[in-house]
């Protein structure tokens, strides 16, 4: 719908009401402001969100376009033209368009129908501008190496070099298709996330921008996506077996330590020499999850697995290290593949079915089971994991809990050493009370 009038002012503008919804023109053809005269076809599109944008509508050999010159600086959400600057810059582009050597076509529909593509103007400059601006200055995220990376692996390679005008849904499914035939439906899923995230971002500074993602493009649902998948004993053994006969002696002991120590992944493998205090590693609330300190207290067999802090420790800070300890181990996906092999040998050798695929942070679902099956109650297991208490208890309650910490990482370190030796009395009552 449309509405015109011979009058314009800031005032007008702010008055102009809100559409129910989708979005609103009101003509202002032949409106004088300030001696300045407003061309044919001048307008004001309201949406149904209030957002107020100038547009110009003309038409070239009986061709229509609407032209957007910009958002209205009173807006909410900003903008960079008042009314005089609008009608002053379609009046700019009504000398231009009249011009014979130019081109009539608003600045996106050339590009579009063209397919030219504007140096510094490809989805990959657009992913690039993101993570500098918005992940590590405005959001300040501390998983901006996480997400540059699975933009340069999986992102940059399919629609980097597409321009920003120019890229089609059907692009971003056969990216996703991909990284899902590849990778999986879950990552192509949490690339989706990070591509829409990106792209919401940069309509927010872009008129002409409109991300082509629509509801319906993810791979899985949510709860498919939940994992409960946890080691069984006979795995926890095949794993411990496999660990003991792969090179590298530093990948073994991290991942001795993430089960052991119920963390993350990146949690363990950038512990630094400087976080540990006699029996105590503390994960600062920089680089944990839930942005507060995380103390653990250390069993005998994690003290084995990180073994003795070097003289210079000072400049060689990381515990575990492909290298001499000056950056933290991060080879996962090629070392995993290793381990995963070494445990499928195994079972095949003696003549038992593959392992299910499963991850590291599986791990750490494993070790909060076996806490439970090992009498540890709830609250100290989660409190074992780092994890959050919610409601007024996590507010009034400020004890550290150090000593249940420690009786519950004493009992995960008990059972695992009885699952990886199982004695035959204990044998003999499990079998008993599965017959009972």
């Amino acid at each position: 719908m449309s509405t015109s009038t011979e009058k314009i002012s800031e005032k007008i503008v702010a008055a102009l009401p809100s559409p129910a919804k989708g979005n609103r023109l009101h003509y202002f053809s032949g409106a004088t402001l300030q001696g300045k005269k407003a061309p044919s076809g001048f307008a004001v599109r309201v949406t149904s969100a209030g957002t107020k944008s100038f547009v110009w509508f003309h038409r070239v050999a009986g061709k229509p376009y609407l032209e957007t010159l910009g958002r209205w600086d009173e807006n909410a959400s900003g903008g960079s033209l008042t009314v005089l600057g609008a009608v002053l810059r379609a009046k700019e582009r009504e000398a231009a368009v009249g011009r014979p050597d130019a081109d009539p076509r608003p600045d996106r529909t050339r590009r579009v129908e063209d397919g030219n593509k504007p140096e510094g103007e490809t989805i990959g400059n657009l992913l690039d501008e993101f993570v500098e601006r918005y992940v590590k200055k405005e959001a300040k995220l501390r998983s901006w190496n996480n997400i540059e990376r699975t933009f340069e692996r999986l992102v940059k390679p399919a629609i980097g070099n597409v321009g920003i005008y120019d890229l089609r849904r059907s692009q971003v499914v056969k990216m996703l298709d991909a990284i899902a035939d590849k990778n999986g439906p879950v990552m192509a899923d949490r690339a989706l996330a990070l591509v829409r995230k990106a792209f919401n971002w940069r309509a927010t500074r872009d008129d002409d921008f409109h991300p082509p993602i629509v509801k319906g493009m993810a791979k899985t649902k949510p709860h498919e996506r939940a994992r409960t998948r946890i080691l069984s004993d006979d795995e926890i053994r095949d794993l411990w077996a496999a660990l003991g006969s792969i090179g590298g002696p530093r990948y073994p002991a991290l991942v001795r330590t993430l089960f052991l120590t119920a963390t993350r992944r990146l949690e363990a493998a950038r512990m630094r020499w400087d976080e540990i205090e006699g029996d105590t590693w503390t994960i600062p609330a920089a680089r944990y999850k839930t942005k507060n300190d995380h103390a653990i207290p250390l069993t005998g067999m994690v003290r084995d697995q990180i073994g003795q802090r070097p003289t210079d420790f000072a400049k060689r800070p990381f515990v575990f290290s492909a290298g001499n300890g000056e950056k933290p181990f991060g080879d996962y996906s090629r070392v995993k593949k290793v381990l995963d092999d070494k445990i499928a040998e195994l079972r095949a050798t003696s003549g038992r079915e593959p392992m299910v695929p499963w991850t590291l942070h599986d791990l750490r679902r494993t070790a909060r089971s076996l806490m439970s099956r090992a009498g540890i109650s709830s609250d100290h297991a989660e409190r074992a994991l780092g994890h959050v208490i919610a409601g007024v208890r996590g507010v009034y309650d400020q004890h550290k809990y150090l000593a249940e910490k420690k009786q519950a990482f004493e009992a995960l370190e008990s059972l695992i050493a009885q699952i990886l030796n199982p004695s035959p009395n204990v044998e003999q009552i499990a079998g008993r009370r599965a017959r009972v």
